[in-house]
């Protein structure tokens, strides 16, 4: 059975601090620097490496004592037809709020419309709820939200897709017959589509997606995704738990753990991303960030995004890469303070097809947490 939420994030903190003894003097007792340490070393010029720090004082993943919290709505939900229908009528700046312990079956909903200025809310708290549940288990669901306008939050709800399983089987049979689009040919789900710029969602737990448990198309800028924790999306060829095609985000403070690609990007002009503050932890069946490139595409180019920016993360999945680039990108990719416990640079960071407009600098790395750039 798989361990809570909770109970993994302890044990990996336990590891942490038993493998990181020399700071352990700076640290506050749920493992994150707080907002005044972190001022404190910048003003005395002391580098931080990893996803200890955490300058908005919340823990790496939500839940427990998360200060963002959503406790009340203008739609009070508990059944699918009331959630419809919440979603239908309310306005730019109302919330739908789901009853904490609601578990709602979607199967068979897709493209449901989250309308533009609208919050979904439930109260993940880690404490007294684990927020409410919608799922669905229809493999057929590409989307199940999809944005309706700018500025949509979603926020302490637990969303769960039709495919945990990498079908790695199934899928080689399939493309020994028609090459890579076999991808495509089982029914693909994603659990939210943006269309629009200023999506938010925190202090979710995502998984099952064997696409994207949240995909950012062309169109979705100045994307926020923070303090969730995204898992088991990890279909063989897919598997994404958060991929960009023509749009930009900040990625922060999630857990991601069991996806293919924790962060993917198409890698077409328009495609950004900054990824800081986030906990990798083992499990994967592909290196943990990327961004294709042109050869990926077959568009006769070796553009492999615009701006990559990689930083104060922590990587526990050695067997693979922590960042993978497959071309050059328009702008920059810089890659810096992050932990890695893969042995050196090397290991942890590949630059794919062509060579360029990346740097690669002030990384920890090991157990030991030996400085190597």
């Amino acid at each position: 059975m798989r361990k809570s939420f909770f109970a993994r994030l302890v044990a990996y903190l336990v590891c942490i601090v038993a493998l990181s003894p020399e700071i352990t003097e700076t640290q506050t007792s749920d493992n994150s620097y707080s907002k005044e340490q972190i001022n404190e070393a910048s003003k005395n010029n002391i580098e931080t490496f990893g996803a200890w720090e955490n300058p908005d004082g919340d823990k790496i993943g939500g839940g427990h004592s998360y200060s963002k919290m959503v406790s009340h709505g203008d739609f009070i939900v508990q059944s699918l037809d009331e959630l419809l229908d919440a979603l239908e009528n309310a306005a730019n700046g109302q919330i739908v709020y789901i009853k904490d312990d609601t578990v709602i079956d979607l199967t068979g909903q897709k493209n449901v419309v989250l309308p533009g200025g609208v919050t979904l809310a439930s109260g993940r708290n880690g404490d007294s709820s684990n927020g409410a549940l919608l799922y669905t288990i229809q493999l057929d669901t590409m989307p199940l939200f999809v944005t309706g306008g700018e500025n949509v939050r979603i926020t302490g709800l637990r969303l769960r897709g039709p495919d945990q399983e990498r079908r790695t089987e199934q899928l080689g049979e399939l493309m020994l017959e028609g090459g890579h689009r076999a991808y495509y040919r089982i029914t693909n789900s994603d659990g939210i589509q943006a269309l629009h710029s200023g999506l938010e969602v925190d202090n979710c737990e995502l998984w099952g997606w064997s696409h994207a448990a949240i995909f950012l198309k062309s169109g979705a800028t100045e994307a926020h995704i923070h303090h969730n924790y995204i898992h088991h999306n990890q279909r063989s060829g897919l598997g994404y738990g958060v991929c960009l095609d023509q749009a930009n985000a900040l990625i922060e403070a999630n857990l991601f753990d069991w996806c293919r690609h924790h962060i993917a990007g198409t890698g077409r002009p328009g495609t950004s991303y900054e990824a800081c503050h986030n906990i990798v932890f083992e499990h994967a069946n592909g290196h943990s960030f990327d961004m294709h490139g042109g050869k990926d595409r077959s568009d006769g180019t070796d553009i492999a995004g615009d701006s990559i920016i990689i930083h104060h993360n922590t990587f526990f999945a050695t067997d693979v890469s922590a960042f993978v680039i497959r071309g050059v990108p328009t702008e920059k990719a810089e890659i810096h303070h992050n932990w890695f416990l893969h042995k050196d640079s090397a290991a942890a960071v590949k630059q794919t097809n062509a060579n360029g407009n990346m740097k690669v600098y002030s990384n920890q790395y090991t157990t030991g947490r030996l400085l190597k750039d």
